[in-house]
């Protein structure tokens, strides 16, 4: 892409780090494919925070819990914009 706004067909993801949209969602691709890369971060995550749950941070320094939860809030905020796309999509359907 050379331009610097995205087409219509792609949207871009959340981002918190940097000014211009670095990566974006393909607005056209197949409702499955969005439901599975979705899914796919949503499990992954669930997965991450229960074997946070699960350990002892008596060890931790406080950057750690910091890390730990900027990875689940990235990774939830992607699973949002993947939905939003997705309920777009379904409302124009």
């Amino acid at each position: 892409m050379t331009t610097n706004q995205p087409s219509s067909r792609f949207t871009p993801l959340t981002q918190t780090a940097t000014t211009h949209p670095v990566l974006l969602i393909d607005t056209q691709a197949p409702l499955p494919e969005l439901h599975a890369c979705a899914s796919e971060r949503l499990h992954a995550t669930l997965d991450y925070l229960t074997l946070v749950a699960c350990s002892s941070l008596r060890d931790s320094a406080s950057s750690d819990i910091n890390t730990i939860t900027n990875v689940a809030r990235i990774l939830v905020q992607d699973v949002a914009d993947v939905f939003g796309v997705i309920e777009q999509r379904g409302l124009e359907g």
